[in-house]
């Protein structure tokens, strides 16, 4: 399943493109232990019995209700998963900690709460932080008693975030930076008691900071009006002359963009979790409303219309997931090898999301329009009643929309997997260049019309090592004919990273099905083997789209010509009904009332 040597290592970030994953070093849902199951557990039966009973005081800003219910699962010890014993936490590994993001993404603003404290509200002082710094203020976060905050975007700078006008001067004295500016779209800014900022000091050195609630100087807005998240807490921040101790300079001076960066790819991939969350709970929605719901005397579950919009959505979720815990079980790898190496807690992990920033992209725009998929099929489901506020589905609709803006915009995100692919391949992290050519050669041959392999899954197989050979045909070629000025080509880098994003999860979900028909039998799982192939047989045709339109924007003449021909021969797929699997699917899901997979 490769276009390169096999290898039973654990990949380094990006190179699934070019060399073999082993199916059973690949981690599935499948394989969660039973203490991994109790956690999320936990969490479903939090949000069912603490959130979604008031959901509505907390859309209507009840007075304290928000950080009550944050401090009730601080006790819980669902706030500090990931923190270490010795800080107050639990200490659990990374794939704990992302089922905990998709056990509570199901909880509407609450969801975007937790997640804001858990992620950008804690990671960065506990893995920048000084012994001073972490000692003092996580074991408070991890608990529940502080909640936290975080201050990066501002009214002029949101993904140029390096742009940012806020200032930090030290004063006088030496005791403080004076810090002056301003802060936007504050998730839990109303009631925050710590924040991490960034500033930039002596006009250059863009830095960070932690800042507690009544510092002299630092006040905020009004919260928001908002189209969606109406529940979450979004402030603006104000510094004017902010006195903030030195002591509380987070990181190095200048320093500060290590920080930024490093949280957002660990916080990437837990929105794709949360967003994963909040898709099941749309879709279970959606099913217990198809089911109940009649017209022409018939539930509308047994329409295929409606069949193809629950199996289509259970499909994309299905997928999704299995991308996610592939990569989270990859950065729970790299940061026990890293430990072992002799590195920092901190370290570790932080460079183990460095390692694989390239799929928590991808991950982040996947789950992201996974969620935004679900929403809107189940607003449609439901109708009209869709449209009403007495429906939990037109809140998870409005709710969706903020996920394909924050943590990075789908786009930045889209142009960052493939700008971070090309730059690894530069410094010779990654080798594309070997398999590309080998591609390009392949284009000149006469196509291999040999016996077919018969094997399970050949086929299947066979159509994800084309799929990554369209990447590297479309993406080689695009470098070398537009060198440098591939960069001012969002387009084009927008198309390659769609392909690239489709054969990743196509290549997951396919790994999980084979290791699920090894371990429990061909029968057994038939409807996930047929969630595959309905996936795979869509991810084939939109790779082509996106690869065509690539080409066609950059290649003319007989190389084009060529190129367009590769691609039909990389995208040819065997016919499949598709109909028929679906409804396999959906009865599967009507059935049983829930998305249950």
């Amino acid at each position: 399943m490769s276009t390169a040597t096999s290898t039973t290592a654990t990949l380094k970030g990006g190179e699934w493109l070019i060399k073999e994953s082993n199916v059973f070093d690949t981690y599935i849902p499948e394989d969660f232990n039973e203490e991994q199951q109790m956690v999320k557990d936990m969490c479903l039966q939090f949000l069912d019995t603490e959130v979604i009973p008031v959901i509505d005081r907390i859309d209507k800003m009840e007075a304290g209700l928000m950080p009550s219910l944050m401090s009730r699962a601080g006790e819980q010890g669902l706030l500090g998963t990931s923190i270490p014993e010795e800080l107050g936490g639990l200490g659990k590994d990374f794939i704990t900690s992302a089922l905990v993001n998709e056990g509570l993404g199901g909880g509407f603003s609450f969801s975007v709460a937790i997640a804001a404290h858990t992620g950008i509200g804690t990671l960065p002082i506990l893995y920048f932080g000084t012994e001073e710094q972490k000692k003092k203020y996580i074991p408070k976060l991890a608990s529940g008693e502080w909640k936290g905050a975080y201050g990066l975007t501002e009214p002029n700078s949101g993904s140029d975030a390096l742009s940012a006008k806020s200032t930090a001067v030290l004063s006088a004295d030496g005791q403080h930076y004076i810090l002056n500016g301003q802060k936007c779209w504050i998730t839990n800014g109303g009631f925050a008691d710590v924040y991490t900022v960034f500033a930039k000091i002596d006009g250059d050195k863009f830095s960070a900071f932690i800042l507690e609630r009544g510092m002299e100087g630092f006040t905020q807005g009004p919260e928001e009006h908002k189209m969606g998240i109406k529940g979450s807490s979004t402030v603006q921040l104000y510094f004017q002359d902010c006195k903030v101790p030195v002591g509380n300079l987070l990181g190095e001076v200048g320093k500060g963009h290590i920080i930024a960066f490093n949280i957002l790819n660990i916080g990437r991939l837990k929105l794709a979790a949360a967003a994963i969350g909040a898709a099941k709970m749309a879709l279970t929605t959606t099913i217990k409303y198809a089911n109940t719901r009649e017209q022409f005397k018939t539930a509308i579950a047994n329409f295929g219309a409606i069949k193809y919009k629950l199996a289509e959505t259970a499909i994309r979720i299905f997928a999704s997931e299995s991308a996610l815990y592939r990569t989270s079980k990859w950065i729970d790898d790299k940061e026990v090898e890293l430990q072992q190496s002799g590195k920092q807690f901190n370290e570790s992990l932080l460079g183990a999301a460095e390692e694989y920033a390239i799929e928590c992209a991808m991950l982040k725009v996947h789950g992201s329009e996974v969620l935004d998929y679900a929403v809107d099929e189940g607003v449609q489901v439901h109708g009209g009643n869709g449209y009403s506020d007495e429906y939990l589905i037109s809140k998870a609709y409005r709710d969706s929309r903020i996920n394909r803006i924050y943590e990075g915009t789908n786009e930045i995100n889209r142009l960052l997997t493939v700008d971070m692919m090309l730059k690894r391949a530069m410094k010779g992290k990654l080798d594309l260049m070997g398999p590309a050519m080998t591609v390009s050669k392949e284009l000149m041959s006469i196509p291999d019309f040999g016996n077919e392999d018969d094997a399970p899954f050949a086929k299947e197989r066979k159509a994800i090592v084309n799929m990554k050979k369209a990447i590297l045909m479309t993406a080689g070629a695009a470098v070398q004919k537009l060198m440098m000025k591939i960069q001012d080509e969002q387009e084009i880098l927008m198309n390659i990273a769609d392909m690239a994003i489709e054969t990743f999860v196509s290549e997951s979900i396919l790994l999980r099905v084979i290791k699920l028909t090894e371990k429990q039998g061909v029968a057994a799982s038939a409807l996930q083997t047929d969630m595959m192939h309905c996936y795979l047989n869509d991810a084939v045709d939109k790779v082509n789209k996106a690869g065509k339109e690539a080409i066609n924007a950059f290649a003319t003449g007989d190389e084009q010509r060529m190129m367009l021909l590769g691609l039909k021969r990389f995208t040819k797929t065997e016919p499949f009904n598709s109909k028929d699997a679906r409804r396999r699917i959906a009865d599967k899901l009507i059935a049983e009332n829930k998305y249950h997979w």
